[in-house]
């Protein structure tokens, strides 16, 4: 009855995860880039204009986890407020606004995809207890016959984000990092936006482009 039980339990969690996960999927860095905690980094969020609330989570929490490392890391919608085209993607205003700034690197968050998918959810079988599992004496389970019990599966539709990240460096115009990274059926949107950040600067110290504390 407890391996059985224990059984089931597993069965929910992986079903839980198999459906719901963030994660990094490639990444690169530009040979011997590094970056100095004294440059302002430009953080912006690239989504459509219904999904600006998405945006203001992605950018803030990216800002929060690097400013955490000791980088000087700012906002662009804190910045340069909703109505701004750098959150169209508008790269000739946005050169134009960061030279005559103090911005050193700008780090761009791009939703290339938002898409929904099926997906089968395979069944399962295992033997359990017919009937009412209390008997009612002094006994408290009931020992009597075990039958198979059988779930035949079933079709989900899940939602999938897909990210892909730059760094570049203004100054001397190149690019210094990507990384592409995907969320599928994130709980809330603050959820996938913080596992996102968390996944960014862990792999930006793992590829020693900042200073791991």
């Amino acid at each position: 009855m407890k391996k059985l039980g224990l059984f089931l339990m597993a069965i929910g969690l992986l079903s839980m995860t198999a459906c719901t996960s963030t994660k990094l999927t490639s990444s690169w860095k530009t040979p011997d880039a590094r970056l100095q905690q004294e440059n302002k980094i430009m953080v912006i969020a690239l989504v459509p204009a219904k999904e600006r609330s998405l945006r203001v989570l992605m950018e803030n929490n990216l800002v929060s986890e690097l400013k955490k490392e000791g980088y000087n890391a700012v906002s662009a919608y804190a910045t340069y407020g909703p109505d701004d085209n750098l959150g169209k993607g508008d790269e000739k205003a946005a050169l134009k606004k960061f030279r005559s700034s103090d911005v050193d690197q700008v780090m761009t968050i791009a939703m290339v995809d938002k898409s929904r998918e099926r997906t089968y959810v395979p069944g399962y079988g295992a033997y359990g207890p017919y009937g009412n599992p209390y008997y009612g004496g002094f006994w408290p389970y009931y020992r009597g016959w075990y039958g198979r019990m059988y779930d035949p599966g079933y079709t989900q539709v899940n939602t999938k984000y897909e990210w892909d990240t730059n760094l570049y460096d203004l100054k001397e115009k190149k690019l210094l990092y990507n990384a592409q990274s995907a969320s599928v059926d994130p709980p809330t949107a603050y959820r996938q936006a913080y596992l996102f950040a968390k996944q960014i600067v862990k792999d930006m110290q793992k590829q020693q482009l900042i200073a791991m504390k």
